[in-house]
This record gives C-alpha cells, sequence and structure tokens, in this order.
C-alpha cells in the first residue's frame, strides 16, 4: 500500500473540521450546561449551608431558651415551695395559738366549774352543818343554856360599840319606849330583873317590858326595842352560820 501525501493531508484537514464542529455544536454547550449545573449546585449547597446555619441558630435558640424556661420552671417551683412553707407556719402558728387559747378557755372554765363546785360543796358543807347543830342543839338546849345566854348577853351590855349607844340614847328622848323581849323557856325573876335594871341605865326613859316564849330561838333571847333588835340566841346563831354559804367573795 502507497502512502499518498495529499488523502494524509485531506484526512487531517477533515480531522480539524470535525474537531471544530463538535467544539462548536457539542462541547461548548456541554461546558455551558456543566457550568449551569456547577453554578446550580453551588447554589443549592450555599442555600443548604444557609439553611443548615440557621437550623443551627434555631437550635441554639430553642436551647436557650428551654435552659432559660428550665430555669424559670426551677425559681417558680423554689417561690412556690417557699411560699408554701411560709404558708404552712403562719397556719401552724396560728393553730397553736388558737389551740392555746382554747387550752386557756378550758382551764378557765374548768378552773371556774371546779371554783363552783368547791363553792357549792362549801355551802352545803355549812347548810349540813346548820342543820345538823340545830338538831343538835334542840335536843341539847334547856332552861339552863338559855340562862347563860340571858348572862352573856347582859355583860355585853357593858361594850356595845359607841353607835349602839347613840341609838339606845336616841330612844331615851322619847316618854315610853316599848321592849320586846323572847325567850323559849320563861326567865325567872332574877334575870329579869338584871335585864330590866340594866336596859335602864342604858335608856333614860320609862320603858314598858313585855315578855313572850318563842320555841323557834333554840334557846337564848331577842330582845325589839323600838325599831332595833338584838338577838342572844342559837336561831339567829344558826341563820348567821347557814348565811354563810350564800355570802358573795
Amino acid at each position: 500500500m502507497e502512502f499518498n501525501l495529499s488523502t494524509f493531508v485531506l484526512e487531517i484537514i477533515n480531522f480539524l473540521i470535525l474537531v471544530w464542529i463538535l467544539q462548536r455544536l457539542f462541547y461548548k454547550p456541554l461546558l455551558d450546561v456543566i457550568a449551569k449545573r456547577k453554578q446550580t449546585i453551588d447554589q443549592s449547597l450555599a442555600e443548604a449551608a444557609t439553611l443548615q446555619q440557621q437550623a443551627e441558630e434555631q437550635r441554639s435558640l430553642y436551647e436557650n431558651r428551654q435552659k432559660l424556661w428550665e430555669q424559670e420552671k426551677q425559681a417558680a417551683l423554689t417561690a412556690l415551695r417557699q411560699q408554701l412553707e411560709t404558708e404552712r407556719r403562719t397556719q401552724l402558728d396560728r393553730l397553736n395559738a388558737d389551740l392555746d387559747q382554747e387550752r386557756q378557755k378550758a382551764k378557765v372554765t374548768l378552773s371556774r366549774q371546779q371554783q363552783e363546785f368547791q363553792q357549792q360543796a362549801e355551802k352545803k358543807a355549812l347548810q349540813n352543818g346548820a342543820h345538823f347543830a340545830g338538831l343538835l342543839l334542840q335536843q341539847s338546849a334547856g332552861p339552863e343554856l338559855e340562862a347563860r345566854l340571858c348572862i352573856l348577853l347582859i355583860e355585853h351590855f357593858t361594850s356595845l360599840p359607841e353607835a349602839c349607844r347613840l341609838c339606845l340614847q336616841m330612844l331615851g328622848t322619847k316618854k315610853s319606849v316599848p321592849i320586846n323581849i323572847t325567850s323559849v323557856y320563861p326567865l325567872p325573876a332574877a334575870l329579869r330583873l338584871q335585864l330590866e335594871q340594866k336596859l335602864d341605865t342604858l335608856i333614860n326613859s320609862h320603858l314598858n317590858f313585855q315578855y313572850h316564849q318563842d320555841a323557834e330561838l333554840i334557846a337564848g333571847l331577842r330582845l325589839d326595842i323600838g325599831a332595833w333588835v338584838l338577838n342572844a340566841n342559837l336561831q339567829h346563831e344558826l341563820m348567821g352560820f347557814a348565811e354563810l354559804a350564800n355570802e358573795p367573795e
């Protein structure tokens, strides 16, 4: 086979033309497409990086907010616990104060009840004592005891209080003074005489003596001198003893 230069030159020319055609018609558009694709990919990567950065920022913001919310929640729980504890202590103190007050009231009430019970017991004891003493004296009283009480009364006239002496002296301004002498048993003449003489020295007036008997006196005398009454009998003493139960403290 012989080498033909003209054919070789033509082949080279054909190849160059083909390369030029390929470059003009195919390669350059392909490069443009590749460049556009690369630009699109770069843009997509940039957008993805931006989105990722925004996501990271949002995640960081969410984490910060979550931490802040946890702190606020813990602070609120702590404040609530403190408030509940303060309220509990306040209510407990108030309850203790109310209990103390109720205890004091109950103590005062119990003390008052005990005092009233003691007073009632003392009154009952005084009443029973007076009743028992009355029964005993009714059985043991007699003319001898009454005579002794009459003598004590006559002796008592010498030590009368000044107010009583003034009252008796004022009775002496009257023309006649009635004197009622009441006893359980008939008074002996000697005792009557002593009693009348003693009253004559105390009252400077005409005295009108009248004698009566009353078994309820048990023993002793009761003198009614005008509006003035002098008791020296067991009934009056027992009544005074029993009245001690009704006297206010």
